[in-house]
C-alpha cells in the first residue's frame, strides 16, 4: 500500500508535468504566431520590392499612384536598398542614421548579417539588393512568450511559497494542538498512578515490583513532559552532552534485544551544550529505535561524539539495511515511512527538535544498502 508521502509525490509530479505541458503549448502557439507574422512581413517586403522595381523601370503604362501608395505604406519594417557596390540607394524606418541622413556602415553590415535579402532586378545590367529587418512590433512579439513564461514562473513560485508557508503554519498548529492535548490527556492517569504508587508503598514497603512500577510512572511523566515541550518553544539549559547520551544508551540497552550491541566513543572531558534534555533524549531514542528496526533486532549501534571549536558532532551508526541515496532528505518528511505500521512522524519530529529547538542540524551522513546508515547531528557548544 503506497504511503501518504508517495501519493503526495505522485500528485506533485503530475502537477509539474501538466504545468510544463501548458507552458509548452503556450510557447508553441506564440512562436507559431510569430513565425506567421514574420512570413506576412516578408510578403509585404516582396510586394514593396516589386513596386520599387516597377517605379524605377521604364514601363509607361504603370499606375504610379498605386505604386507610390505601396511604397509609402511601409511605415514599420526597416529596409535598406544597396547597389552592386554596396552603396546605400534608399533606406526607410531606420532609427540610427547620421546627421546628414546617411546610414552608418555598421548598420548596413548588421542588416547584411541577418541575411534577409530580396534582389530587385531592374534589368539585366542593373540589380539592387533590398535588406530588411523585423518590425519593432514583431520583435516585441517574439520576446513576449518568454516574458510571459517568466512572469508565470515567478507567479508559480510565489504561489508555491505562499501555499508552503500556509501549510507549514497549519502543520505547526496541528503539532501544538496534538502535543498539548496528548500531554493533557496523559496528566490525569499519571497523577492517579502516582497516588496509587504512594498508597501501595505504604502497605507493601518491601515489594520490589513497586520499584519497577515507579520507574514506569516516571517514564510516563517524562513522555508527557516531552509532548508538552514539543507544542511550544522549550527553554534550553546548559547540559553535559555525554551524560544525556549515556543515560539514553543505558535506558535503551535494557529495552532492546540482547542481540543488539550499543557502544559509544566520546571525549573524556565534559562537553556542554544548550539543550532541552527530555527532547534531546527523545531524539536519540528515535534514532536507536529506527536503527533496531533497520537491523531486524540484531546488529550493532555505534555512537561517536567529536568536539572541535564551537561545534559538536554526533554520529549514530547502525549495521542495518541502509537507505537509498535519493531518500536521504525524504525520510525526514512527515508521513514518510517504510513500515507497514507507523505514522511516519519519528524522524520528522527529530528534525523539528534539532533544527527549530536546538538551532542544529541532522542529516544522513552516509548509507549503504545492506551495510548500514550513519546519522549526523550537529550542535553548538554552550
Amino acid at each position: 500500500m503506497p504511503s501518504i508521502y508517495d501519493t503526495r509525490q505522485r500528485v506533485k509530479i503530475i502537477f509539474i508535468v501538466l504545468a510544463l505541458l501548458i507552458a509548452f503549448i503556450f510557447l508553441y502557439v506564440s512562436l507559431r504566431l510569430v513565425k506567421d507574422l514574420s512570413a506576412e512581413e516578408k510578403n509585404k517586403i516582396e510586394t514593396w520590392a516589386e513596386a520599387t522595381r516597377i517605379l524605377v523601370g521604364d514601363n509607361p503604362d504603370v499606375d504610379l499612384v498605386l505604386v507610390l501608395h505601396v511604397i509609402e505604406s511601409n511605415k514599420t519594417i526597416p529596409i535598406i536598398v544597396l547597389d552592386k557596390n554596396d552603396e546605400v540607394l534608399m533606406s526607410k524606418n531606420i532609427e540610427k542614421v547620421s546627421s546628414d541622413g546617411s546610414v552608418p556602415r555598421e548598420i548596413v553590415q548588421k542588416f547584411k548579417r541577418k541575411n534577409k535579402l530580396i534582389p530587385i532586378v531592374i534589368d539585366e545590367y542593373n540589380t539592387q539588393y533590398l535588406y530588411y529587418d523585423d518590425s519593432v512590433l514583431l520583435k516585441r512579439l517574439s520576446y513576449y512568450p518568454f516574458v510571459e513564461l517568466l512572469v508565470m514562473a515567478v507567479f508559480f513560485m510565489i504561489a508555491v511559497f505562499a501555499l508552503s508557508s500556509t501549510k507549514k503554519a497549519e502543520q505547526n498548529q496541528v503539532w501544538v494542538g496534538l502535543s498539548k492535548e496528548t500531554a493533557h490527556q496523559l496528566g490525569t492517569p499519571i497523577s492517579s498512578l502516582m497516588a496509587w504508587e504512594t498508597l501501595l508503598k505504604d502497605r507493601y514497603k518491601d515489594d520490589k515490583l513497586l520499584e519497577e512500577m515507579g520507574k514506569d510512572i516516571l517514564r510516563l511523566r517524562t513522555i508527557a513532559e516531552r509532548f508538552s515541550k514539543v507544542g511550544s518553544k522549550p527553554e534550553l539549559e546548559r547540559a553535559c552532552v555525554q551524560d544525556v547520551i549515556q543515560k539514553t544508551v543505558t535506558y535503551m540497552s535494557k529495552r532492546v534485544s540482547g542481540k543488539v550491541a550499543i557502544t559509544t566513543e566520546m571525549p573524556s572531558e565534559p562537553v556542554f551544550a544548550m539543550m532541552s534534555e527530555p527532547l534531546f533524549a527523545w531524539v536519540m531514542e528515535n534514532l536507536f529505535k529506527n536503527a533496531v528496526d533497520a537491523m531486524n533486532g540484531q546488529g550493532k549501534i555505534f555512537v561517536e561524539m567529536t568536539s572541535s571549536g564551537n561545534r559538536i558532532a554526533l554520529y549514530v551508526s547502525d549495521t542495518g539495511k541502509g537507505i537509498a541515496k535519493n531518500k536521504f532528505k525524504t525520510i525526514f518528511n512527515p508521513g514518510y515511512t517504510t513500515k507497514k505500521r507507523g505514522w511516519g512522524l519519528g524522524l520528522s519530529l527529530v528534525k523539528r527538535i534539532i533544527h527549530e529547538y536546538h538551532d542544529g542540524k541532522i542529516y544522513v551522513g552516509k548509507s549503504e544498502i545492506n551495510k548500514g546508515t550513519t546519522f549526523c547531528i550537529e550542535l553548538k557548544k554552550a
